[in-house]
């Protein structure tokens, strides 16, 4: 029975499937009936005219297109030009960069190779003088040509004559020169000391004969000696050099000066020896000015240091000189029959004896402080000139080689032949400079440079060529040195920074690795000095074959001058 069932319920459901399949059948074949377009003519009558309206859309839609495709067309093609230039644009920069690229390595193979030459000229050649050529340095008329611009030098046979008849016998007094101050000096400065007390006031040490004089190339009439009086401190005080050769915050033309400072022997500053003990008339607080807290020492008002400074002034150090020199010769004057008086009031041992004869002998006392141990000395120079716009300061001392200037020349005189040239030629270089000077005028040439020139050829040259029959080559190699040197502007003092110096000599370390000092750098500062100097040196040469000349045909009477108008100490 329930199988029965089961299958009468299958058949039933299945004419129901059949039933609902032909209902949908019929119901799709009546809506197509229904929309067919045969049924509604006049609603669809409007379509073939909405058709060729949008064809006419279409085909300017089209042309559009056809434009927007030309403009993007005609942007490519710029965008591939423009990028066609860049892409050679930048293949023209990269040639230029690698152009430039060598082009600097070149020049800077050229700057190394010309500055090995330079160092290589000026550090390591040896042997032959200097060559005199001339640039056009500033526009300058006369820097041209040949050497010494052409000049030709008296013959050996006129030198010679020259020499020993208007320098030899002109010089030939200066021993006995040197021997009467000599005596006269050491009377003096032992009156100074006896005159001072060891406790409490400066020590005045031996003098040290320096310069021409003592180096046998004196030519100037009247004869000059220059004589260095060394002074330190009382105890416990000392003075403590600052030395200025190297330092690179020191301006360049203050280098070769320096500064001394007054400190204790236990290094403190700040007291007075003034403070303790009475000092007498005339004596010195070294370390307190005027504006001090401290009261005034004795009835002294002329003070060593500079104002609120621990630094000695060079000002006050002439006051105090000049002071001590006039009451040494107060006390000495009784046994001389002669005057003594200060020749250059602007320089603190400047004096002249006056004989009563009229005649006079001029000598330098000039007060000095060593430095350290050394043989260099501080030097008061006065007056100075100033440089580039600013005012030295009255603190600042020169350093002076004048003791190992003439140990070197000393020494190298051993080496050289018998009856050497090389004091003759200083001598005669001197002696043309004197006389143009007094024609022209002084120059910003001096003594000094001929010196140092000589100096420098000296260590460059060896000893067989500085034979007595060599004189001439000698004389116009010096000249011709000084004419290249004032040409460049540069010439070197012979010690400082010069690592080709003997060590025989004792220099200070710090002297030999300083850096060179150039003596002609106010040339290259003061246009109108330079031109006056180099137009004074051509001068000196035009006028020195008649000079020489005439010279050697008469002998020159003695050409000490009446004395010019002094002040009696």
């Amino acid at each position: 029975m329930a199988a029965a069932s089961g299958g009468a319920c299958s058949a039933l459901g299945k004419a129901q499937t059949m039933a609902m399949g032909l209902f949908r059948v019929c119901l799709v074949v009546v809506t197509a009936i229904i929309n067919h377009p045969l049924l509604f003519p006049r609603e669809n009558a409007t379509v073939p005219e909405n058709e060729e309206e949008i064809i006419r859309k279409m085909q300017a839609h089209q042309e559009k297109l056809q434009l927007e495709q030309l403009r993007l067309e005609e942007e490519v093609a710029r965008l591939a030009a423009e990028k066609e230039v860049l892409k050679h644009v930048a293949e023209e920069g990269r040639q230029q960069n690698e152009t430039r690229a060598a082009w600097d390595l070149w020049s800077t193979l050229c700057m190394i190779l010309f500055l090995m030459i330079e160092v290589w000229r000026q550090d390591h050649q040896e042997g032959p003088s200097p060559e005199c050529l001339g640039g056009e340095e500033d526009e300058l008329p006369g820097l041209g040509g040949a050497p010494l611009q052409g000049l030709t030098l008296p013959n050996k046979a006129t030198l010679g004559h020259f020499y020993e008849h208007c320098i030899r016998g002109a010089t030939a007094d200066a021993a006995r020169t040197r021997e009467f101050l000599e005596g006269f000096v050491d009377d003096l400065l032992e009156a100074l000391r006896s005159l001072c007390n060891r406790d409490t006031d400066m020590e005045v040490e031996d003098f040290i004969g320096v310069d021409s004089m003592y180096e046998n190339w004196q030519v100037d009439r009247p004869l000059l000696c220059h004589l260095f009086v060394p002074f330190t401190p009382p105890e416990p005080y000392r003075f403590h050099p600052e030395l200025w050769c190297s330092s690179r915050s020191v301006p360049l033309d203050r280098q070769g000066y320096g500064q001394i400072k007054v400190v204790r022997a236990d290094g403190d500053t700040l007291s007075c020896i003034c403070g303790k003990t009475k000092l007498g008339e005339d004596m010195l607080c070294l370390l307190h000015g005027r504006n001090s807290t401290v009261p005034p020492c004795g009835d002294m008002e002329n003070l060593l240091c500079a104002t609120d400074s621990m630094y000695l002034d060079t000002m006050q150090v002439m006051k105090w000189f000049q002071t001590a020199l006039t009451r040494a010769w107060h006390g000495i004057a009784h046994k001389y029959e002669f005057d003594l008086a200060f020749g250059q009031l602007d320089s603190p041992g400047s004096l002249k004896i006056r004989f009563r004869s009229g005649k006079f002998m001029p000598f330098n006392l000039i007060p000095v402080i060593q430095c350290d141990d050394s043989d260099l000395y501080f030097i008061s120079d006065l007056p100075r000139e100033p440089s580039e716009g600013t005012l030295a300061s009255s603190t600042d001392w020169l350093l002076s080689f004048a003791v190992y200037e003439r140990r070197f020349l000393k020494t190298t005189l051993k080496a050289l032949p018998e009856g050497a040239c090389h004091l003759s030629c200083l001598q005669i270089a001197s002696f043309l400079l004197s006389k143009q000077s007094r024609l022209t005028g002084p120059s910003g040439l001096s003594s000094y440079h001929l010196k140092t020139a000589l100096l420098h050829l000296l260590l460059r040259r060896r000893a067989a060529d500085w034979k007595a029959g060599q004189l001439d080559a000698r004389l116009h190699e010096l000249l011709c040195f000084l004419e290249k040197s004032l040409l460049e502007k540069k010439l070197h003092h012979f010690f400082i920074g010069n690592r080709k110096v003997p060590d025989a000599m004792g220099l200070p370390q710090a002297v030999l690795k300083a850096e060179p000092l150039n003596l002609f750098r106010p040339f290259v500062l003061q246009r109108s000095l330079y031109r006056k100097t180099l137009d004074s040196f051509y001068e000196m040469l035009k006028n020195a074959p008649a000079l020489i000349s005439e010279y050697s045909l008469h002998v020159p009477l003695d050409h000490a001058s009446l004395p010019q108008k002094a002040n009696v100490l």
